[in-house]
């Protein structure tokens, strides 16, 4: 059997979808999985052992482009694949697989894909966890009635490339000589899911002072964030703190955050990272909600606050305020990881 996923564009969906190629290995232990992913993602996909094949996306994200879908499609069904499964919701991600001429098509209703999938699936809302619509998918319809139809839910978990870590130890300078709290403060979604730096400066001073220090992760446009926590740290505890984002590969951040004895981390991509590394982990909840996109890991602590207007699920504050992020004190992440180091 060929099995041809299209897979979605966020770092955090993506590392949450391999729950759903664990489980098609098991089902289909002969199965070649093939993954149709963008190059950002590739990464990921590499380090899971379940994916025989990665496929780049050459669209980027929002674009229709449908000659060049068509043309995507044909080009693929060379391949023979008996069955896609696409994980997006959106109407264009299910046209590759239809040009493919893919008998089996899968997926969730989403933006009403009738002829386009011929197993479509409507009860979204009896799962309620984003890994248990992904996991579901690779079920006959007939079974998955709901969550607790589920027979099994593997959590993500990522390959180390132990060679790989340590050159990247050397080459951005770097020791282990102090455990490694691993500071992860961007969210590509928007600032309603950014705890403010100067909360996490307090985070991490309060480490380094008891003996550890801060590895602060993210992409390049996180460097001003990365470097204003570092500023706000005294004096002496600096050198201390090492500003990694915009330094490091998708696999470096992999096998460096491996290293991390706990990590404090946004709602975000790098967040699942950490949990399908099974690091002890903060998670910080602004104005999305562990209900639907938790971290899968032993060692978890989510933080939130309760007022009444969150979860609004915006990228930016719609009342303006913020309260969200700027009502949870650093206190709170600093007794989560007092806890997590006491398990």
């Amino acid at each position: 059997m060929k099995i041809l996923i299209i897979a979605p564009s966020w770092v955090g969906d993506m590392v949450m979808s391999q729950s759903l190629y664990i489980t098609l290995k098991k089902q289909h232990p002969q199965a070649e999985l093939h993954v149709m992913a963008p190059a950002w993602c590739c990464a990921l996909l590499e380090r899971m052992p379940e994916v025989d094949k990665a496929i780049v996306m050459p669209l980027g994200h929002g674009e229709f482009k449908l000659a060049e879908r068509f043309r995507l499609g044909r080009q693929l069904a060379a391949e023979g694949y008996d069955w896609a499964i696409i994980q997006p919701n959106s109407l264009k991600s299910a046209l590759i697989p239809l040009f493919a001429g893919i008998k089996k098509r899968t997926g969730w209703k989403g933006e009403s894909r009738y002829g386009l999938l011929n197993d479509l699936r409507s009860n979204k809302r009896d799962f309620p966890l984003m890994v248990e619509r992904y996991n579901a998918l690779a079920y006959p319809k007939t079974q998955m009635k709901s969550h607790q139809n589920i027979p099994d839910l593997p959590w993500p978990a990522l390959r180390v490339d132990v060679n790989n870590q340590q050159s990247a130890l050397a080459e951005l300078n770097l020791d282990t000589t102090r455990p490694v709290l691993s500071l992860c403060p961007g969210a590509e979604f928007g600032p309603a899911k950014r705890w403010p730096e100067q909360y996490y400066a307090e985070v991490a001073q309060q480490q380094i002072e008891l003996g550890r220090q801060v590895w602060i992760f993210g992409s390049a446009k996180d460097v001003p964030v990365a470097e204003a926590i570092r500023h706000y740290l005294p004096t002496h505890l600096q050198q201390h703190c090492h500003v990694l984002a915009g330094k490091t590969s998708l696999h470096q951040a992999i096998d460096l955050m491996a290293l991390s004895t706990a990590v404090v981390s946004n709602d975000s991509g790098l967040m699942h990272i950490a949990a399908a590394l099974q690091r002890p982990l903060v998670g910080v909840y602004g104005s999305t909600s562990p209900q639907y996109t938790p971290p899968l890991a032993e060692k978890v602590a989510v933080v939130h606050t309760d007022i009444e207007c969150r979860p609004c699920f915006k990228r930016e504050c719609p009342l303006g305020h913020l309260k969200c992020l700027k009502e949870l004190p650093p206190q709170r992440v600093i007794d989560a990881l007092t806890r997590l180091a006491g398990e």
